[in-house]
């Protein structure tokens, strides 16, 4: 092989080289602009939830599914009574509740049913299918329930106050076919004029 052969090889292996760095980037910057697009237009499919409390004749909160458009309808949207604060880090006193009791009560004004509408056993989350757009849907609802340790009717009555007027605070959670789920946070306040618990 002469040089000049030699030479030539070794350009074309430099250049065949250089094609596949270029073409191992330009896959990475496709497969990089790919997934913008796929995160801007979940982005965009966002689910839009209007979330209402109703106290005629009976205290409900009202579900319904209003787009986008581009989403016909909701496989499962997963609700979940959120604290009126995140307790996982309070101290625990000696003598006072546990954790567990801490996080089996429901900090806030109100709670779902329990075992109605489908709702867990103690009020704090429930499952809906198949909610399609511009459907609602109507849960039961109820006032919270003090936990044991806020005793006699001083420790109801302060519990009572403490959550007069609040606004119920819920987890969303959306799943729909062929999309990452979307968790969403809404606050939903009573009507005007109603007291809570």
């Amino acid at each position: 092989m002469s040089f000049i052969d030699t030479a030539a090889a070794a350009f074309s292996a430099v250049a065949a080289g250089a094609a596949l760095v270029t073409a191992r980037r330009a896959n990475a910057t496709a497969d990089s602009v790919a997934s913008i697009e796929r995160d801007r237009w979940h982005a965009d499919l966002t689910p839009r939830l209007h979330l209402a409390i109703q106290n005629d004749p009976h205290l409900r909160l009202v579900v319904r599914f209003d787009g986008p458009s581009g989403l016909r309808v909701l496989d499962r949207l997963v609700l979940t009574v959120r604290d009126d604060r995140n307790r996982s880090r309070d101290n625990l006193l000696a003598g006072g509740p546990s954790a567990e009791e801490i996080a089996a009560t429901i900090w806030g004004p109100y709670r779902l049913r329990p075992r109605i509408d489908d709702a867990d056993e103690l009020g704090r989350s429930v499952e809906l299918t198949d909610l399609h757009l511009d459907e609602s849907r109507l849960l039961a609802l109820d006032p919270s329930v003090a936990p044991d340790w806020y005793e006699g009717v001083d420790g109801r009555e302060r519990w009572r106050r403490q959550y007069e007027g609040a606004a119920l605070r819920l987890w969303a959670e959306c799943h729909a076919t062929g999309h990452k789920p979307w968790t969403l946070a809404y606050t939903v306040t009573p009507p005007d004029g109603q007291t809570t618990p």
